[in-house]
């Protein structure tokens, strides 16, 4: 996320983004650990007028294949934070890992893509 803040945002005409309403973003414990969380929430805050990031989000508990293979880690690590998603009911989710996307698509209930993938999604095309 720090090189499409620092190097992809800056190219894009900003009349050219088309902002989601509210977009729930989940930080991943890598993001966390790698300190791209103020770039991930950046290049977020470019993409929607408005996000949230839960009080609650935390490690996803999906830890490479253990979520397939234990639901119930991932279940019992995400309740909280699902349970504040349902309250804030945003029109995007997005994350930056795909197994985290997958842990809390399943336990939200909401389909979570990578931010990258909303960001695309919101730029017109040049003419």
């Amino acid at each position: 996320m720090t090189f499409v803040r620092r190097s992809v945002l800056p190219r894009i005409a900003p009349e050219r983004i088309r902002p989601v309403h509210t977009l729930t973003l989940h930080p991943t414990c890598a993001s966390a650990r790698s300190g791209t969380d103020d770039d991930l929430r950046a290049v977020a805050q470019t993409v929607a007028r408005a996000v949230h990031v839960p009080v609650d989000a935390g490690c996803c508990g999906f830890a490479g294949d253990r979520g397939m293979l234990h639901p119930e880690l991932t279940a019992a690590a995400t309740a909280a934070e699902a349970a504040e998603v349902a309250l804030i009911d945003a029109v995007e989710h997005a994350s930056c890992n795909r197994a985290c996307e997958i842990a809390l698509s399943r336990a939200t209930r909401r389909s979570y893509r990578h931010l990258l993938e909303v960001a695309a999604s919101t730029v017109d095309a040049p003419d």
